[in-house]
């Protein structure tokens, strides 16, 4: 399917969205066919720009009719090969499907179209004097949408849960062209499969998501945030859990190392906040100061070894601004292999220590960057070094994830990167169930086929 355009399906395509919006000349496109690593390059015949959710369906419509597969992109911020055209599918762009539709203050609900960048969605939610609780590094790019599509977790999983945790309904077009419009359930509904659900985590293989409904948090206004240092992962994750323990309002607990620290403070032209072999970066939020509390939290754990803490916006700002800065740090050193995992609590300390070592004994050369969620015991593992193509450090990794009993793709996915693997996690029953699901919604194969399964 797809590679190259037929006339009549090119003409198609411009008759659903309009000739300003189907894509075809290969600098316009450019951006479009390589994943924000650098490491999964396509190509593609024409990126097609919708308006409406009905643009989108007439779209699916053309795909179906012409036997064109389609790669949904929002914000091309995904990082395991899942929204590019590596087999030269046509891109469906939600670019154009942005805005905040609605925002219901007394249900604390937002509706936003999927294009929608999450920074916006977080800024609607505090006008309206809410918050939204997923938050990520990447606000400014990332898509509502796209968030939605990968349940995507970020920051502040430890206080809120992830995506799926936010979402009351979606809008979307399968590959049917059939229609999911969930944008008006409520929040205690109970009337058959929770097809929102369903297409959550579904990285585009199910349908399109066109909008979204979301659930909103009280906004927690005072904020104390403190960075501190310790001797080591395993020490650093056992403070964690005392801290969630100690602080019911702790919405996040981050950690990264020296050479990360170091590494970033030469991106930035710096020095490390924290002269330690690991930070934690911990923010607690409240209705009133949270300040007393977090001293008293802090000052009860072993094996601190430095400590940072900022109540005002700045300087929580330069607290957090090492830890936001690691990927984009990372990605100076060249194309990388990113491997996004989550582990029991008990394994995080020892795998850190671990999984360096076995990538340095199979590729020699490479270099391990670590760092991630310590609240939700996700890390991610980035190795440099490697050709993107060779898969020796993924499946070093990923045998190691699952010898520990964890999971191959805490929050970005399977896409392209890790189909391999899903099998080994889920099992053939579970798989089986997988693709007569993708086979009833998408029965004709068209949306993201290289991808999951």
């Amino acid at each position: 399917m797809t590679p190259g355009l037929a006339p009549a399906a090119l003409a198609a395509l411009v008759d659903a969205v309009g000739a300003d919006h189907v894509l075809t000349d290969a600098e316009v496109t450019a951006g479009h066919v390589v994943d924000w690593t650098g490491r999964f390059r396509g190509a593609t015949p024409a990126v097609v720009r919708p308006r409406t959710h009905d643009e989108v369906a007439a779209v699916v419509a053309v795909a179906r009719a012409h036997q064109l597969a389609i790669v949904p992109q929002g914000g091309n911020t995904g990082l395991v090969g899942g929204s590019v055209p590596l087999a030269g599918e046509v891109v469906l762009s939600t670019a154009r499907l942005a805005g905040v539709l609605a925002v219901d203050a007394a249900s604390g609900h937002l509706t936003a179209g999927a294009g929608t960048p999450l920074a916006r969605v977080q800024d609607a939610a505090r006008a309206a004097g809410w918050a939204y609780g997923v938050d990520l590094a990447a606000r400014d790019s990332a898509t509502i949408g796209g968030n939605v599509a990968t349940n995507a977790g970020g920051l502040r999983v430890v206080a809120h849960g992830p995506t799926r945790a936010q979402l009351v309904g979606v809008a979307a077009v399968l590959g049917t062209g059939a229609t999911v419009d969930d944008l008006g359930r409520l929040e205690k509904d109970v009337t058959g499969y929770d097809l929102s659900g369903l297409l959550c985590g579904s990285e585009g293989t199910l349908g399109v998501i066109t909008a979204v409904r979301l659930r909103l948090v009280p906004a927690r206004p005072e904020r104390v945030v403190v960075a501190l240092g310790f001797g080591s992962m395993a020490g650093a994750v056992e403070a964690v859990g005392r801290l969630r323990r100690a602080l019911p309002d702790l919405e996040a607990a981050e950690a990264y190392g020296a050479a990360e620290a170091e590494l970033v403070a030469g991106h930035l032209g710096s020095v490390p906040v924290v002269d330690a072999p690991v930070t934690v970066v911990v923010e607690v939020a409240a209705s009133t100061d949270p300040t007393d509390g977090v001293a008293e939290a802090v000052g009860a754990l072993d094996g601190v070894l430095e400590v940072h803490v900022a109540a005002d916006g700045p300087r929580r700002a330069a607290l957090w601004r090492p830890r936001e800065t690691i990927t984009e740090a990372i990605a100076t050193v060249g194309p990388h292999h990113k491997l996004d995992v989550s582990l029991p609590a008990d394994e995080l300390g020892d795998f850190a220590v671990e999984v360096e070592r076995r990538v340095g004994e199979a590729v020699p050369g490479a270099r391990t960057w670590i760092f991630g969620h310590l609240g939700d015991g996700n890390l991610h593992v980035n190795v440099t070094g490697v050709e993107p193509d060779d898969a020796t450090v993924d499946d070093v990794v990923l045998g190691l994830v699952l010898e520990r009993r964890g999971s191959i793709s805490a929050e970005h996915g399977i896409g392209t990167a890790k189909r391999a693997w899903l099998g080994r996690q889920r099992g053939d029953d579970a798989l089986a169930t997988m693709r007569a699901i993708r086979a009833a919604c998408d029965p004709d194969g068209i949306l993201n086929p290289a991808v999951l399964l």
